[in-house]
């Protein structure tokens, strides 16, 4: 049984929410602001967290940054803002899905599954990846150069050491490392990573790529590996 954490101070949409959640078959865990939400994603580490961006003691975006520390928990906003500034913002900081309110609870769930199915592993008794735990030897296991990914663990290192990833950067790198040297449009990535009930510009693939730099020069600043070819896309390089 998944299990999600609903952060949101509005006790309508906690109830409601968790409801239909729970009527789909998930656990639901439920805060009431950003602080507690904080303390509870880290002390129980839930598959989802949908967490509402305005709220008190410790908005959404905040909370985020904070959680991307420490997890890589996949994270869909809930916003009643229509500013596009807000989305692209938390695009960077690594949420991986948006929906504004009011958004129907038929919405919710199947972006909840969207989500979860991304970041399930292909082979179900897989389990999740840890510190230290080897590759599975197969057809999940993707090695360019001093990159090695494991989709069924979804774990990557770059040189030996671990970069940790959202499932929507973890999709965008597999999609561009799967063949180096070959150009794929914003477009193209797009269909990598999100599922066709998912709506989003082509212009948050551009924040995704400058996320996956950023966590790859933090473990090796002269990684260069993720090519842009303006007015075309991105490539890995070839080796």
């Amino acid at each position: 049984m998944p299990k999600i954490a609903l952060v949101d101070d509005d006790r309508n949409i906690l109830t409601s929410v968790s409801l239909t959640l729970e009527a789909e078959g998930y656990s639901v865990a439920t805060y009431t602001d950003g602080a507690s939400g904080l303390e509870g994603l880290t002390a129980d580490r839930p598959d989802l967290a949908i967490l509402d961006i305005k709220m008190p003691r410790m908005d959404g975006m905040e909370l985020l940054r904070r959680l991307r520390q420490k997890s890589d928990v996949p994270v869909i906003f809930l916003t009643s803002k229509d500013e596009e500034i807000d989305e692209l913002f938390g695009l960077k900081m690594g949420a991986d899905d948006f929906i504004t309110k009011p958004f129907s609870q038929r919405l919710l769930v199947e972006r909840v599954k969207s989500v979860l199915r991304r970041a399930a592993p292909r082979d179900p008794s897989a389990a999740p990846g840890t510190p230290g735990s080897e590759p599975t030897p197969g057809k999940a296991l993707i090695e360019r150069g001093s990159l090695v990914m494991d989709e069924e663990r979804h774990t990557c290192t770059w040189k030996g050491q671990r970069v940790t990833l959202t499932v929507t950067e973890f999709l965008i790198l597999q999609a561009l490392a799967l063949r180096p040297g070959v150009v794929k449009s914003r477009n193209a990535l797009l269909d990598a990573a999100y599922d066709d009930q998912v709506y989003v510009d082509d212009r948050t693939i551009d924040s995704h790529i400058k996320r996956l730099r950023k966590k790859f020069k933090a473990v090796d600043d002269d990684f260069e590996m993720i090519e842009t070819l303006y007015g075309v896309g991105y490539r890995f390089k070839e080796q």
